[in-house]
């Protein structure tokens, strides 16, 4: 019998040329199943806040589901850092696959009964499918070099560019398939992403398991370190800003006249520029360093709330969120190259489980107070909370900065 070949980075030799391209083969692997498990997500931006909005009784609750699901995902960091680290990458993005597609079906049948609560019991499979496939990006900088590293973790992310073509026209094609449930046919679609994603992890070649004594600092001390402390604040506000804003925009454009459709192309739009600057912004961060890139995105996300405060029009929706898009790229990005900085290798599973679960938690109570300040205070209030949240991180940035300076001349 053939024995498997173990995996070793492609620099542990001098066979840089043959070794570099099959890490690239990997990494465009990663790419494909990043795309996959996010096509669901993107779509289900789409739909989430719609249906939920025509099934609960209390409007304010219209994004419940996108809460718990964001919930379910930060649960997930933990138990998914536990797989992976006795059991691999691939196991663990398996689970992750069939979490995806039990959530899929579990919406399917909320839609097909009218139940709001069966609908938001399938954001719990759902969250902790997304918070497994948030792993891609880790695992793209395990096969890489640390010069390719930030280009890698962009790169897996620009699978995000697929996801964006591919959920909302997934949705405008069989949102009436199954008359008169509508999304119905959507959801038995995303179903099937999933498995063509298990599919693909057939031929991936990932890093095994750390060995389960590889030493390395406790969860505590790692949390501490200026690194780490940057990276999840960062990351906290990059994606808790964009949830807090993308998950109202479609039922905010239903009260301004828009059609689902309409909805779609602008979540399309977002989605497009959220991914879409991956194939170069490693490149950005490589030549700029991480911190100015993070604060540029800082600065997009800012000027997304000035366009969105301006006006209600298709072009306002459409050129918002797509700044929207761009200001998280540049800084989960950023956050996720700076992460990398801040731990060992054997200390890897540790520190990104616990850099998620801050990242996610933030995520899931932005996505319940987005419908709730939305259906209180209204769209101008929403959009004003994401200032203090900025601030915040320019403050971390600054903070690690000084500190840094300090360590250097001290």
């Amino acid at each position: 019998m053939r024995r498997a070949r173990p995996w070793r980075s492609p620099w542990e030799d001098g066979r840089i040329s043959d070794e570099e391209r099959r890490m690239k083969r990997q990494v465009w692997l990663l790419f494909c199943c990043q795309a996959l498990m996010q096509a669901a997500t993107v779509g289900q931006a789409v739909m989430a806040a719609l249906i939920g909005h025509s099934l609960a009784e209390d409007k304010s609750l219209s994004t419940l589901p996108v809460a718990i699901q964001m919930t379910a995902t930060m649960a997930a960091s933990i138990p998914a850092g536990m797989v992976f680290a006795r059991l691999g990458r691939r196991p663990g993005f398996i689970l992750g696959a069939l979490g995806a597609m039990a959530g899929s079906l579990t919406f399917a049948a909320g839609v097909w009964t009218g139940s709001f609560a069966l609908y938001c019991a399938g954001a719990v499979p759902a969250g902790l499918g997304f918070g497994i496939a948030q792993h891609y990006r880790f695992a793209a900088a395990e096969v890489a070099s640390p010069a390719y590293r930030p280009r890698a973790i962009s790169l897996v992310m620009t699978g995000g560019i697929l996801a964006a073509s591919l959920g909302p026209e997934l949705v405008k094609a069989t949102r009436d398939s199954f008359p008169p449930y509508l999304f119905l046919g959507t959801y038995l679609i995303l179903a099937c992403l999933p498995v063509l994603c298990m599919a693909l992890l057939y031929f991936t070649r990932l890093p095994p398991p750390p060995a389960r004594h590889a030493g390395g600092a406790r969860v505590f001390e790692i949390i501490t370190r200026p690194a780490f402390l940057t990276a999840a604040v960062t990351g906290m506000v990059a994606y808790g800003t964009m949830n807090l804003l993308m998950t109202s925009t479609p039922v905010e454009m239903m009260l301004c006249g828009f059609g689902i459709g309409a909805s779609a192309t602008v979540i399309q739009i977002h989605a497009v520029a959220m991914f879409g600057p991956g194939f170069f912004t490693g490149r950005l961060i490589t030549r700029f360093g991480v911190r100015p890139v993070i604060v540029a995105g800082a600065a997009l996300t800012a000027l997304c709330v000035l366009i969105g405060l301006s006006g209600e029009s298709f072009a306002h929706f459409g050129l918002a969120l797509g700044l929207l898009g761009l200001g998280w790229n540049f800084m989960f990005v950023g956050a996720t190259t700076l992460l990398a900085t801040a731990h060992a290798p054997e200390e890897r599973v540790r520190a990104q489980a616990a850099n998620d679960t801050i990242v996610f938690g933030t995520v899931a109570c932005t996505a319940f107070l987005s419908g709730a300040v939305h259906a209180q205070a209204g769209w101008t209030v929403l959009n004003l909370t994401v200032l203090p949240a900025l601030a915040l991180a320019l403050g971390a940035i600054a903070w690690q900065q000084m500190r840094g300076a300090r360590t250097a001349t001290g």
